[in-house]
């Protein structure tokens, strides 16, 4: 669509309404201000989703394999050397690591609580870049000494303990003697704590040398499971049948998605959720817009019977009223755009000032699992929030401009 240098300045004068027409330039304002902040909360909170389920899925997925491998009568692994070599070999695999798992009791002098104790290698323990580059405090070369344990800092908070305090490890499976079952009890030095920044694994893992685990357990030379690590992720369903057909049977095989499925699937369902909740600000400031080029129309009805009379078409009618609107929804959008992503770029920095300003905690890492505010703009996403919106608001204008196309001339002037 073409517009005349006349249509343009027609249809923005319209829009700057005299003092008489100034409810109309307030509705108009309102319609602006309602797209602004539809499309800047709708670019945001799609951010957030984003970066949530982005931040979530590089933390499981950096503390836990891609797959897993247990015995399928839920023993442990004893040939499990020979196992990893195997899985090594597949195509898509980057590491493969035996682990030892199991659920303690941990207390120090100050207090005690729950706690999964997870054994591995200590060269396993450096390649696993999520933990030893976010210790807190200690070097990732104490791990190598034995009767040394690397704890969550949350953990570590609640225990009231530092590193090089001790800690006492009691594990439910007990040694059973002559007298009962005898509750299993060993101290180790802390020798570090970690912050991978999800609540879950800081504030209930503990990570010890597996020679160590082995012998806590009572495990001898065996592993509960291998963890199994991707060069991608959507390699997970070609790989899991390699291994179903390849490592032989007596094994039972577990992705990450299987295991997470309730939570990802959660986290998918409310981001769709909120995109069309938050939809609708932007339908309300369309419909603000309809009604206020309604009310302009009837307001312009003696300006608009002027102009047919002078030679003006009606499809030049329909074009000026047509941009008056339409300038509402681009401009909106625009603006929305630009203050969503300045918003979503220092999202971090606002919701400090905010808990500054408030004193309360907006973002608990006890109920949302990360300790700082997410925010991944998707450029698809962007780019379909912005036809979206213009696809409304340009859509809100074509009854109004028709209804000032189809103006009878004689009856605006009848009465004038």
């Amino acid at each position: 669509m073409i517009f005349s240098a006349f249509e343009r300045m027609v249809a923005f004068r319209y829009l700057r309404a005299r003092r008489k027409e100034g409810f109309v330039s307030v509705i108009a304002a309102f319609s602006f201000l309602g797209i602004v902040l539809g499309v800047a909360t709708l670019i945001i909170v799609m951010a957030v989703m984003n970066g949530f389920r982005q931040e979530l899925l590089s933390r499981v997925l950096g503390l836990n394999g891609h797959i897993g491998i247990y015995s399928i009568q839920g023993a442990v692994l004893s040939d499990y050397d020979e196992l990893a070599e195997k899985a090594r070999k597949l195509d898509g695999v980057k590491m493969v690591m035996p682990l030892i798992e199991g659920q303690v009791m941990v207390s120090s002098v100050r207090s005690a609580q729950g706690a999964i104790v997870r054994g591995i290698r200590p060269e396993d323990f450096m390649k696993r870049k999520i933990l030893s580059e976010n210790l807190i405090d200690g070097s990732p070369q104490a791990f190598f000494e034995p009767d040394t344990v690397f704890i969550g800092d949350r953990l570590a908070h609640k225990l009231g303990i530092y590193v090089g305090e001790e800690i006492t490890l009691i594990s439910p499976k007990g040694t059973v003697t002559a007298f009962g079952s005898v509750p299993r009890m060993r101290s180790y030095t802390v020798g570090g704590t970690f912050e991978v920044g999800m609540y879950e694994y800081d504030s209930a893992f503990i990570f010890m040398p597996m020679a160590d685990a082995q012998k806590f357990f009572n495990m001898d030379e065996t592993v509960t499971n291998l963890e199994v690590f991707l060069e991608r992720h959507d390699l997970v369903p070609s790989v899991q049948k390699q291994i179903s057909s390849q490592l032989g049977a007596g094994l039972r095989v577990y992705d990450w998605q299987r295991s997470n499925a309730a939570f990802f699937n959660a986290i998918q369902v409310e981001r769709n959720v909120m995109f069309l909740i938050l939809t609708l600000i932007i339908l309300v400031a369309s419909f603000n817009m309809i009604s206020g080029l309604i009310m302009l129309v009837k307001d312009k009805g003696r300006d608009i019977a002027v102009l047919r009379t002078m030679g003006a078409t009606r499809g030049m009618v329909m074009r000026i009223f047509f941009m008056s609107g339409a300038s509402i929804g681009f401009f909106g959008t625009l603006f929305g755009v630009i203050f969503g992503l300045l918003f979503c770029d220092n999202i971090e920095n606002i919701r400090r000032f905010l808990e500054s300003l408030t004193g309360t905690d907006l973002f608990s890492a006890e109920i949302y699992f990360l300790s700082r505010l997410p925010a991944e703009v998707d450029p698809v996403e962007v780019v379909a929030v912005v036809i979206m919106a213009l696809f409304l608001s340009f859509a809100a204008t074509i009854y109004p401009s028709w209804r000032a196309a189809r103006l009878d001339p004689v009856e605006a002037l009848r009465y004038e």
